[in-house]
């Protein structure tokens, strides 16, 4: 069936029939023919934000929650490039969405016009792919492909820019397209010969770790790797976008690795003989100084992405293709090794380990002047609020206090910016998981900088009816800056404090200011009563908060571009590597 109708409509009706729900965005001139449609639609509900960015992380954090592709929209030229840190942020994490901007009109195109911006050429690094529609008889293809592209293989972001002049243009619609990617095939199924290998370098080696990625969890690969790890016994690490995708309570759990990882995470990988590295791509903030990360350790490397394999590290055995198909198939190999009585045996290598864990465990300082602890804010909410809300945060110490001290036992209940590490991601993202799930409680965990960056969105979960929660870790100052500034410059504090000790602006009325409601918490006796009142609240926003102590520091630590081996698990305290001997 076929109809008469111009590219703006159906642009719309190509969102109606991939099944979108939900778009964040702002018109503006150039996106305005497709707004007129969008005013008529039963089907998808158009969220105003107050901020394109914000419209971007709002996205992210409903592709996250829900595991569909988000979908953002802006008009030309400053609009599009307010998206831009969110399209980077979701290509370095992985994440599903379409960005749909306008553009001028053909004509214009190349003239400098009035809020042009060349954004395919500028998101190009940024994308797995961008398209410039100038007939309207392609939006439904163009449409089409932006969703499958961003969905399959390793997902991220579709930029699809859409002239004014293209949208207004009449065109015969037709459902569904013939999607056009003769080049676009990603590989999901691992290699036989190169599963058989992996398998029989785990039966042998005595010091493996399951190195875990966000790839696993974006293969919803979680229940596999809970069955290979209890098949083989190896002790798992999970990076930070890959927390909860194995239990925290599992005992098999070592932590997270990396800069701010647990110590015996961090030693698991450093004195491992073998490293199965799953939907993992050997990030810096884990490797440290890579020439000496895991010295020892042979490598099996699977990931979806063949850029990825031996890209930092080298694998002894590459394996492509996703991780789900991967775990499944490597376990029929394992059980097929110890059915011809070849099992590994990690009693040695776990005494070692659990020696780490427990000489070492995660720790906080604790302030004689009765100052609030941030550690203890998130112990608290850990323990309150429980494992089946989902958690953003944005970047910095409360992002890596969020990771250390709130226990994650689902997958994909912890969302924030790891790759880019974008401030202000948190609040935006979290109104996008809740207005993706709204039945799951939702809460922000925010620092007093990244807070300020795109509160403004306050205003649009207030007007939306979303009521997620927010938890200021409010020290007063840009606190991982200041941190380094502690322990690297002298105490040197240039520009990080953000004066909010004095109030400015104070918190709990700017929260009132939006519609939401605003609680402050100073003291560790109130911490409980709060977060659970927090948590009766629910028909508008909540913002608590916290006044934590500005010197609390996250620990343990590895210093940018020093050696893993050289971690600190408080100031001045290095582990004792020796107890292994």
């Amino acid at each position: 069936m076929t109809e008469q109708m111009t590219g703006a409509q159906a642009l719309v009706r190509a969102l109606e029939h991939l099944g979108v729900d939900t778009v964040f965005g702002i018109p503006g001139g150039t996106i305005l023919p497709a707004y007129d449609p969008l005013y008529d639609s039963t089907k998808v509900r158009h969220v105003l934000v107050r901020h394109e960015q914000g419209a971007g992380h709002a996205a992210e954090g409903y592709a996250q929650a829900t595991g569909k592709v988000g979908v953002c929209m802006a008009t030309s030229g400053p609009g599009a490039t307010n998206l831009v840190t969110a399209i980077a942020d979701a290509y370095m994490d992985s994440v599903p969405i379409v960005a749909i901007t306008g553009q001028v009109a053909t004509p214009l195109i190349g003239t400098d016009a009035f809020q042009e911006a060349d954004i395919a050429g500028i998101t190009m690094p940024i994308t797995k792919h961008n398209f410039l529609v100038t007939e309207a008889a392609d939006i439904p293809r163009a449409i089409a492909e932006a969703f499958h592209i961003a969905s399959t293989g390793r997902p991220g972001p579709v930029l699809v820019d859409i002239p004014k002049d293209v949208q207004q243009s009449t065109m015969t619609f037709s459902w569904p397209p013939v999607m056009q990617l003769p080049g676009y095939r990603p590989v999901t199924r691992p290699h036989s010969k190169q599963i058989r290998e992996a398998a029989r370098l785990i039966v042998e080696s005595k010091r493996p770790v399951l190195y875990v990625g966000g790839g696993v969890h974006k293969a919803k690969a979680s229940p596999e790797l809970l069955r290979l790890a209890e098949l083989t016994g190896i002790p798992v690490v999970t990076t930070l976008m890959a927390r909860g995708t194995f239990p925290d309570s599992h005992r098999q759990h070592l932590g997270m690795p990396g800069m701010h990882g647990s110590v015996s995470a961090v030693g698991a990988l450093q004195r491992s003989d073998l490293l199965i590295a799953l939907g993992t791509r050997f990030d810096d903030r884990v490797t440290g100084e890579l020439s000496s990360f895991a010295p020892n350790a042979k490598v099996i490397h699977a990931d979806i992405d063949p850029a990825e394999i031996s890209k930092n590290r080298h694998a002894d055995v590459p394996i492509v293709g996703d991780c789900r198909e991967v775990i499944t198939d490597l376990i029929a190999a394992i059980e097929h090794e110890h059915a011809d009585g070849r099992k590994g045996d990690y009693d040695e290598w776990w005494t070692l380990l659990d020696g780490y864990r427990t000489t070492y465990p995660l720790g906080y300082e604790e302030f004689a002047d009765g100052s609030l602890a941030p550690q203890y804010v998130m112990e608290r909410i850990s323990a309150i609020v429980g494992p089946d809300a989902i958690y953003t945060a944005g970047v910095g110490q409360h992002q890596m206090w969020a990771a250390q001290f709130i226990g994650y036992e689902n997958p994909g209940t912890f969302i924030n910016s790891g790759g880019a590490g974008t401030m202000g991601f948190s609040v935006p993202a979290a109104m996008g998981a809740k207005m993706g799930r709204p039945d799951a409680v939702v809460w922000a965990i925010d620092g007093d900088g990244c807070f300020q960056m795109t509160n403004q969105e306050l205003a649009t979960c207030a007007i939306e009816g979303v009521p997620i929660k927010v938890a200021v870790i409010n020290n007063g100052n840009l606190g991982m800056v200041r941190q380094w500034q502690t322990l690297f410059y002298n105490k040197r504090y240039s520009n990080t404090d953000l004066q909010t000790v004095r109030r400015i602006p104070d918190f709990v009325k700017l929260a009132e200011a939006y519609g939401c409601v605003g609680l402050r918490c100073e003291r560790p006796e109130d911490v409980d009563a709060t977060i659970r009142k927090a948590m009766e609240i629910n028909d508008v926003p909540v913002v608590i908060d916290f006044v934590v102590h500005q010197d609390a520091m996250v620990w343990p630590m590895v210093a940018a571009g020093t050696s893993n081996d050289d971690i600190k698990y408080a100031r001045d305290m290095a582990p004792k590597w020796e107890i292994e001997d």
